[in-house]
């Protein structure tokens, strides 16, 4: 496994696929206390013809990190390994926080995004006080309980319980500095204001039974986009291992539709 070092963190990715591919790169970006295998389905299907970059953001998975990450630091540090790998342009795919980070990029590197793809995610978090009041107790519970009964909420009912088992023990895993500074990062991001500023086409896919960010506050975000395609999938919040076919089939019929005119 590749690793690649930037401000006091070694980051580990994936770099496959072809190099002189006619297609810009396909950049994965995963979600809050996931890694990088979220996306092993679409890096299987994609890399065949194009070069696919996915990674652990620093404090997940195989990657270290020091201090509590913000999503501009995540975001940061996802310029700084392309820059390392020499891609210009590329398309970011963002699930939950990675959408958040995948939006900053498009804002921040407007030259440098083709397209942008989200996945079961959200410009800003919207709550009524009941639910505002709920997700700040939660923070007061175990560290364990606390990861456990959100990684839970986050699939749609009926999916296996051992592979969600296995979902908590590895989002566990996540030192609790950057778990509980994230969560408060997701809380406060807020970009909705601003995403009439990308211009490029996107793709919002989301999950029907979707709990932790509904349906509803995508739709709201979807009216601000310029040039946003939608596609609703039966599944919870933890789409691309839900339904990954469903999610790669998706990728792929807005990957190789032709780029509209661009929107004045």
């Amino acid at each position: 496994m590749p690793q690649f070092a930037v401000d006091g963190a070694e980051l580990t990715y994936d770099d496959e696929g072809p190099r002189d591919a006619e297609d810009v790169p396909l950049v994965f970006l995963h979600g809050w206390t996931a890694n990088r295998h979220r996306w092993d389905h679409q890096l299987a299907h994609f890399s065949a013809g194009r070069r696919v970059i996915r990674l652990d953001l620093r404090g997940h998975g195989a990657s270290s990190g020091s201090g509590a990450p913000g999503i501009d630091a995540l975001a940061r540090d996802v310029v700084a390994l392309l820059d390392h790998l020499g891609v210009d342009r590329f398309v970011p795919v963002g699930h939950s926080m990675g959408g958040m980070i995948a939006q900053t990029l498009a804002l921040a590197h407007p030259d440098r995004v083709e397209r942008l793809v989200l996945v079961n995610s959200i410009s800003r978090m919207t709550y009524s006080r009941g639910r505002g009041l709920l997700m700040a107790a939660s923070t007061r519970v175990p560290f364990r309980l606390f990861v456990a009964a959100n990684i839970r909420r986050a699939f749609a009912p009926g999916h296996p319980r051992e592979e969600v088992r296995k979902y908590i023990r590895d989002s566990s895993a996540t030192p609790r500095e950057v778990v509980m500074t994230l969560y408060s990062a997701m809380r406060a991001f807020d970009v909705l204001d601003r995403v009439g500023e990308i211009r490029v086409p996107t793709l919002l896919v989301h999950g029907l039974h979707d709990i932790q960010l509904p349906v509803r506050q995508m739709l709201r975000m979807a009216t601000r986009y310029p040039d946003a395609v939608i596609r609703i999938v039966d599944a919870g919040h933890e789409l691309p291992v839900e339904k990954p076919a469903e999610l790669t089939a998706a990728l792929d019929r807005f990957l190789t539709d032709p780029a509209p005119e661009a929107t004045a």
